[in-house]
């Protein structure tokens, strides 16, 4: 699992939070089902994955996948874990929008990028103060 830095972990949270507050009328049951009924679609295409593949590769049945993916029914924690092992994928990408702005989405990782890098610098850093030591 991936640890990011809390400033990466803000701007994230900052990003969903603009999007959050324009749609915030539109939240209810419904948008949450038809977020992570649109995220396991894009997973599977991303994936090359039919829905009888997912369902295999989860163990969840074909029926239990569709209704998902109809909005039918919702997901529990444990089917999310199943779901983010089987995508490689952490769990709040299920409740991405897909209308966030690109200028933000490049925003976010350029700043990933950038504290990644600074991350990676300062570890390199301090193995090489230690090992002149």
């Amino acid at each position: 699992m991936t640890i990011f830095p809390p400033v990466v972990i803000c701007n994230f949270f900052k990003i969903i939070e603009n999007v959050i507050m324009a749609r915030k009328n539109e939240i209810n049951e419904k948008y949450i089902l038809r977020l992570i009924s649109n995220n396991i679609k894009r997973f599977r295409s991303l994936h090359n994955m039919s829905q009888l593949s997912l369902s295999q590769n989860t163990g969840l049945t074909h029926n239990f996948i569709n209704d998902i993916e109809n909005c039918k029914k919702g997901v529990s924690y444990k089917t999310l874990a199943k779901l983010s092992i089987v995508f490689n994928a952490e769990p709040y990408q299920f409740f991405l929008p897909d209308n966030i702005p690109n200028n933000e989405i490049m925003l976010y990782v350029k700043d990933l990028n950038d504290t990644v890098q600074k991350a990676v610098y300062d570890l390199t850093q301090q193995y090489l103060t230690k090992e002149k030591k």
